[in-house]
């Protein structure tokens, strides 16, 4: 049997240069994003309410006041024009193949405060064993009124217990609070890796590195204000690793991932070697 690894990522600014908001919602509603982010703000802090609630509430206010119907449909068109990283396209594929290679069973996760909808309509949203994210909760004719879901930082660690445990539901409040031992877990936290770049993701990316897997800092190529923001994760022990999020074969992520899968595969057939050393001398 395949040894089961979970790659998790954030999205918006992991897999996207940008917020998906960003890719057709917001020209749409005939305002820029500089606007759109600093009155999401403004309502977050005179409220002292949720920027994550904030922005679905405007995102559905300013629809409304536009004419916009914000169906599963729109949202999944808004979707497909999100932009990705350069080699986000083809990493699932290489990635996927070399895990094989070694006898891994990789599979790709997201962990995201962005919307699922927007996601489901990405060119990539086939690759992903599940997508953990904000949603809209749909009234008769079909339009978004109302948030379904609401991922901050801390509703992330939460999904990293759904994955651990295998929970794809997001509204199992039932199983995600069973005991089950360590070793009988779908994915154990020390074969995960996780790919950030916010505020959001630094609990998850220092919960999976302290728990034995190993977390990932990514930043936009050239940006020296973000890049600042993933050396001083390092330099704080939350990350294991800081890189441009150029997802190419030939670029620094690439190379770092294979090496931790090699790790992975080698810590497991060593834990393997152990147990069954372990039987063998109880036998005696």
């Amino acid at each position: 049997m395949k040894t089961p690894v979970a790659l998790i990522y954030d999205f918006d600014g992991t897999l996207s240069p940008g917020n998906m908001q960003e890719f057709g919602f917001i020209s749409a509603i005939g305002t820029d994003k500089s606007d759109f982010w600093r009155r999401n703000n403004q309502l977050s802090e005179q409220n002292d309410a949720s920027g994550i609630l904030c922005y679905m509430y405007l995102m559905v206010e300013e629809a409304r006041k536009n004419g916009i119907k914000l169906t599963r449909e729109a949202f999944r068109k808004f979707g497909s024009r999100v932009k990705l990283y350069d080699g986000v396209k083809d990493w699932f594929a290489n990635i996927n193949a070399y895990g094989k290679a070694i006898g891994l069973d990789v599979k790709h996760y997201i962990n995201s405060s962005g919307l699922r909808e927007m996601i489901e309509g990405s060119c990539i949203a086939s690759e992903f064993e599940n997508i953990y994210a904000c949603s809209f909760l749909y009234n008769e004719d079909g339009n978004a009124f109302w948030p379904a879901v609401a991922v901050d930082y801390t509703a992330k660690t939460q999904f990293l217990f759904k994955i651990n445990k295998g929970i794809k539901e997001i509204s199992d409040n039932v199983r995600i609070n069973q005991y089950i031992p360590e070793d009988e877990r779908a994915m154990p936290f020390q074969n995960m890796i996780y790919f950030g770049d916010g505020e959001t993701d630094i609990p998850s990316m220092k919960m999976v590195k302290d728990h034995g897997g190993h977390s990932i800092a990514v930043y936009k190529p050239g940006d020296r204000a973000k890049r600042a923001v993933a050396e001083r994760l390092i330099n704080e022990q939350r990350v294991n690793f800081a890189c441009p999020a150029n997802y190419s074969t030939d670029k620094s992520l690439f190379k770092i991932v294979r090496r931790i899968l090699d790790k992975i595969k080698a810590d497991d057939d060593f834990n393997r070697l152990v147990k069954v050393n372990q039987k063998r001398i109880g036998r005696c």
